[in-house]
């Protein structure tokens, strides 16, 4: 059987083939510019048994992919978040309201250890979320990623850059003081994150970063763990214990 894991982001599709083991292959990624049947088709390589979805994105960007993975697969599978499944439960009362890439990155961090853990998704937005020891998720927050950030103040004031610049604590040009503000809204967020969850729980927990802008606010930050393909991760557990439900 030929199952294929597919994560579809505000700004990019990732996808990797699920192993018999419950291990994820390599991960491809591809932007939503590129012709996205075309990269599909290149990345896929042939038609499979089952396909298992993820999306966040537009339904009308949903609604391609899926047209394209009935025309490939036996079956498609569309992840949905759940009020409890493998050892997390979700604290919000109406589950279906929390994105499920963030309901999946959770699966995945539990999959990684039975600890308390602050996940951080690093994308369009920065999410999140509190897990503790025991699987009960115990809420989150959301906001603007660095890019973004820089998005709406290039959009609102022209004359700013719209990239460029390196983290320094204090600046003394205008694109490091951008890109040292954007960064470090975020990292105080996650910092007061991991403050208030050690409060709340007393203990520290492990802090986990995922999406396309971890490995930018990684190196600002105390030793978190990186897992690129976090959400895959945690779709790959839907995928053996949800989608059978």
């Amino acid at each position: 059987m030929t199952q294929w894991l597919f994560d579809l982001g505000n700004s990019r599709l990732k996808c990797a083939q699920l192993h018999d083991d419950g291990s994820v292959g390599d991960v491809r990624a591809m932007t939503y510019e590129e012709g996205l049947a075309d990269a599909l088709a290149a990345t896929v390589g042939h038609d499979g048994t089952s396909a298992v979805l993820a999306s966040v994105a537009s339904p009308v960007r949903t609604a391609v992919v899926v047209d394209w993975l009935t025309t490939r697969f036996q079956t498609v599978s569309i992840a949905r978040t759940e009020a409890a499944l493998a050892g997390v439960r979700i604290a919000y009362p109406d589950p279906a309201r929390m994105g499920v890439d963030r309901f999946l990155a959770l699966l995945g961090a539990r999959r990684r250890g039975a600890v308390p853990w602050l996940v951080v998704g690093v994308g369009t937005a920065i999410t999140v979320d509190l897990l503790d020891g025991r699987g009960q998720h115990r809420g989150g927050r959301i906001a603007p990623s660095p890019r973004l950030m820089r998005d709406a103040l290039q959009a609102a004031a022209a004359q700013l850059p719209a990239c460029g610049g390196d983290y320094v604590e204090f600046a003394t040009e205008t694109a490091d003081a951008l890109a040292s503000g954007c960064e470090g809204a975020a990292l105080g967020l996650i910092e007061r994150s991991l403050q208030q969850a050690h409060a709340l729980l007393g203990e520290r927990p492990a802090l986990l970063l995922h999406g396309g802008g971890a490995p930018g606010l990684a190196s600002q930050l105390d030793a978190p763990a990186v897992a690129p393909a976090l959400v895959l991760e945690g779709l790959a557990v839907w995928a053996r214990l949800g989608a059978a439900a």
